[in-house]
């Protein structure tokens, strides 16, 4: 019974640290995060055009190396 209670207390002390150093401070979380502005060139590009663009390469790179 003195190991189990010694066991768990020991997990919790060395739980506690662990949890806090989780939690890095200046970095951009899901709460920073806006959704994208299909407004801006930029995001067109960067979400949509770009994207389609390396599918498209992909499965012509795909269909040249089967031949």
């Amino acid at each position: 019974m003195k190991y189990i209670i010694f066991t768990f207390l020991s997990m919790f002390w060395f739980s506690i640290p662990t949890l806090y150093a989780q939690i890095p401070t200046g970095v951009p979380g899901p709460e920073d995060n806006s959704p994208i502005d299909l407004t801006d060139v930029a995001d067109i590009l960067i979400y949509i055009v770009l994207p389609v663009i390396i599918i498209l390469l992909v499965i012509m790179r795909h269909k040249n190396k089967k031949k």
